[in-house]
């Protein structure tokens, strides 16, 4: 196969512009790492008109799919969790051309997985939890349960992938096997909520109580990060934290993950003076009592 698709990505190899080749091919009894093709060629590339190009080839009855990724892009799917796959294809690939051994080092990287990188990932997670925990909660006291039993399903999901980073490995596209031998009360929660006969209602007012024990229990580390960036100044207005690069990927989770840190006194509203009377400038800042 490999020698098949050679003249593919030969060419891209001689570019200086080429990090790295990885051939990944389809594994026996499932296409789920590959969708469906039967093998992926990975090219990274340094600099990119466009973040991500993707050619399909047809050969031997088979079919494969390359995909020509700029480094900015794999670092936002690595650091975001966006693209849950590149884990796997990273992990799985054969490595067919590696410039400046940039390839075997990211791999290290990812195997070591260091705490900074691991904060800002829980950071991001805990975000999506409490924004799904949140959602959940309010349509449950409005009686959409079924909308709520979704948003639960969800922010499980989250406190899945969180349970999974905080124990220093990356959720693979198998999360809920990693947790089941990680945090197997995570893993009965999520079978509760799936399998129990009691009404919906009651599995969804069960898991609201059980969840927010979980949840609470991890908010010191999984608001370790935003609480650092914070901590860099006295007084935060909205828009600047926005504005912050390192705070730029918790983008529509931010209000409701404010506002849940509000109420646990991790973060307070400084209110200051504007031109009107009586109205202030919400401002943030880390609650250092």
């Amino acid at each position: 196969m490999e020698d098949i698709l050679r003249p593919i990505y030969q060419e891209r190899a001689s570019q200086l512009n080429t990090l790295g080749v990885l051939l990944v091919e389809k594994k026996e009894k499932t296409t789920l790492t590959t969708d469906s093709f039967d093998v992926i060629l990975l090219i990274i590339v340094k600099e990119a008109d466009q973040p991500l190009f993707i050619k399909h080839y047809t050969f031997e009855e088979k079919k494969a799919a390359m995909h020509v990724v700029s480094e900015d892009q794999l670092e936002e799917w690595l650091l975001l969790g966006t693209n849950r796959k590149i884990f796997e294809w990273l992990y799985h690939a054969k490595i067919i051309f590696d410039r400046n051994e940039y390839v075997a080092n990211l791999k290290t990287e990812l195997q070591e997985f260091p705490f900074n990188g691991r904060k800002v990932k829980m950071g991001l997670e805990f975000a999506k939890l409490i924004r799904r925990f949140v959602d959940g909660k309010t349509l449950f006291e409005n009686k959409q349960y079924i909308d709520a039993y979704n948003h639960v399903v969800h922010s499980l999901h989250h406190l899945a992938r969180l349970a999974v980073i905080e124990n220093g490995l990356h959720p693979e596209l198998t999360v809920w096997h990693q947790v089941k031998q990680i945090e197997p009360e995570i893993y009965k929660l999520y079978e509760e909520l799936v399998n129990s006969e009691e009404t919906l209602e009651q599995r969804l007012e069960l898991l609201f109580l059980a969840s927010e024990f979980m949840i609470h229990s991890r908010m010191a580390i999984g608001s370790a990060h935003l609480i650092d960036v914070l901590s860099s100044k006295e007084c935060w207005m909205y828009n600047d934290m926005m504005n912050e690069k390192e705070l730029k990927p918790y983008s529509v989770d931010m209000p409701v993950l404010l506002e849940y840190l509000i109420d646990k006194h991790l973060v307070e509203i400084v209110n200051i003076e504007t031109k009107g009377q009586g109205v202030f400038h919400r401002c943030y800042r880390v609650n250092k009592k």
